[in-house]
């Protein structure tokens, strides 16, 4: 079935209906097809989910809807918004829709918005560039979008540039430029995925209210069963390019059909069901009292002023080690200090008080040539693998660089080297001559991941690794990240807002808010009997994979919610 029925009570003229669409790009001589023959229409007020693995072609048929294919694509079959025909149109006509009609959350905020211009400008050139609005007026309404979507401090906000803010926040920033205009679609391409479970259910409930208040349509692209639970209607299952499995969000997850369906709802993480695996290497340390691989104590580190944007404090007073063999999880808002304190640890950010050392060696005192010798030892995940990637470098050559830069490997041997980690990320080799555009974003992170590993590291510094991945390829990494681990027993960092992922993986977390380490222990002592209260407020806006359950801790949630 490739038909999604429409939501009893709702009218039957759908604002977006698709027809045998078609997505096929040309990659060395062949036509290979993203989307084959999809099916489906999106009512007034629905959300539709499109839900599969990385490549399945979720985003590549969403992004047809409005031309947003790259020179090699092509896009056959029907799209009506509204009842009238976007496929073929080009130019003013098609920049007409973009934004005002129908507006995109993408999924990588850093390479969507424009690193030269503020993030204020940016949104104040949407509200122009759509409307008849006067420049003062434009400014105010983006202060209040920002406002809406829980950026901290707007007015500053609205004067700093993307690489100024965390991932959570571009993301945040993004979802105010995308409902500046009050489209009538909203195509949402992993809305939440680097936000925090505290922020994304503040960010849902913005997109439950929108269309509610607008009578908007969306189109959920994400591999978070959760968030699929508690916001949409209806979903498709996507394999292929083939749409396997529709139907309401209700009949699928009680009562899905298709084995593939069935798999992906099995990988689903669940908090509480998680039993991390105890290496040798930690049993080891536990008992010799051995050297940990990374220890900060009383570490603070600062940024300084810049321009309008002063100078602040962005993590105080954090003391943390991490053994040979273990797992710590780090978990917060985004813009808490965790990507602050992940960069601080492979060297790329100064402290500004206390010791940090990695592998028993201060860096705050090492020279610049002392730094990379120490860096060899480390590996780092970036959060956002679209802009950590070189544009300009084939895959196969992303992963080796490191490789041939420690002199470890060359010629045949290196080749050899990048195959194997390809293996170990569960990447076809032939994609070691492809680039960064031509795979997706969950493709393109399994390809830093294989970056990261490519020295063997001592020290492994996870900086939401698993964000961009789907449910299944997720789950299959987290068992391989735990076998690489028992073998090369290197230390993990492992930085997440998932904290279900967190459950799985991490022997010990610790939960950062406003630059402060406020709790840390055990997983059992921090998710099965928080003492903070932020602690708490973070477990409870975890969504769960489940329709049901989640309506009922969506309500309960509103009832406690204070009035603002």
């Amino acid at each position: 079935m490739s038909t999604t029925t429409p939501t009893p009570g709702r009218t039957t003229e759908p604002i977006l209906d698709v027809k045998n669409l078609g997505v096929d790009f040309w990659v060395d001589g062949v036509w290979y097809p993203a989307a084959i023959g999809m099916n489906y229409q999106v009512h007034p007020g629905e959300v539709l989910a499109i839900v599969g693995e990385s490549g399945s072609g979720k985003s590549s048929s969403s992004m047809a809807l409005l031309g947003l294919t790259p020179p090699n694509g092509r896009v056959t079959g029907s799209v009506q918004l509204n009842g009238r025909e976007l496929v073929g149109l080009t130019g003013s006509r098609l920049r007409a829709v973009r934004g005002r009609d129908v507006a995109v959350i993408f999924q990588e905020p850093m390479t969507a918005l424009n690193p030269v211009y503020t993030i204020g400008f940016q949104i104040v050139e949407t509200l122009r560039t759509h409307t008849e609005m006067a420049p003062d007026d434009a400014k105010a309404r983006a202060i209040e979008l920002l406002t809406m979507v829980e950026m901290p401090t707007p007015e500053t906000t609205f004067n700093k540039y993307p690489h100024q803010l965390s991932g959570g926040q571009r993301q945040r920033a993004m979802i105010a430029m995308a409902i500046s205009c009050d489209p009538l679609l909203l195509v949402a391409d992993e809305p939440t995925t680097a936000l925090d479970v505290t922020v994304q259910a503040e960010i849902l409930d913005l997109m439950r209210n929108l269309r509610h208040r607008l009578n908007s349509a969306i189109i959920l692209i994400t591999h978070d069963m959760g968030v699929v639970a508690d916001l949409a209607d209806s979903m498709l299952v996507m394999k292929d390019g083939v749409v396997v499995e529709s139907g309401s969000v209700a009949s699928v997850f009680s009562n899905p059909e298709h084995p593939y369906t069935k798999q992906l709802l099995a990988a689903v993480p669940h908090l509480g069901t998680g039993e991390a695996i105890v290496t040798e290497a930690l049993k080891e340390a536990e008992s010799t009292n051995a050297r940990p691989i990374l220890s900060m104590k009383d570490v603070a580190i600062e940024y300084p002023k810049r321009g309008r944007v002063p100078a602040f404090r962005a993590v105080d007073g954090v003391n943390l080690e991490i053994f040979p063999g273990e797992v710590v999880g780090l978990v917060g808002e985004s813009g808490s200090g965790k990507t602050t304190i992940g960069r601080a640890a492979v060297g790329l950010l100064p402290i500004a008080e206390g010791s940090l050392t990695v592998d028993g060696r201060e860096l705050s005192t090492n020279s610049a040539k002392e730094l990379r010798e120490v860096r060899r030892n480390i590996g780092i995940v970036f959060q956002d693998p679209g802009s950590s990637l070189n544009p300009r470098f084939p895959i196969g050559q992303s992963i080796g660089e490191p490789l041939l830069l420690s002199k470890v490997a060359k010629g045949a041997d290196l080749d050899r080297r990048v195959e194997t980690l390809l293996d170990q990320v569960e990447l076809p080799r032939s994609f070691r001559n492809r680039y960064p555009h031509e795979l997706s974003g969950g493709q393109r992170q399994r390809v830093g991941i294989a970056r990261a590993l490519a020295l063997s590291p001592a020290l492994l510094v996870a900086d939401e690794p698993t964000s961009a991945l789907d449910v299944s390829v997720q789950a299959r990494f987290l068992v391989l990240l735990q076998e690489l681990q028992s073998q090369l027993q290197f230390a993990c960092l492992f930085i997440s807002h998932d904290l279900a992922v967190v459950d799985l993986l991490s022997h010990r977390i610790a939960v950062m808010h406003r630059g402060k380490i406020v709790e840390q222990g055990s997983k059992e002592e921090i998710l099965r009997n928080p003492k903070d209260p932020y602690t708490q407020r973070l477990i409870a806006a975890v969504p769960l994979p489940d329709p049901a359950l989640q309506r009922e801790r969506r309500e309960a949630r509103s009832a406690t919610r204070p009035a603002r």
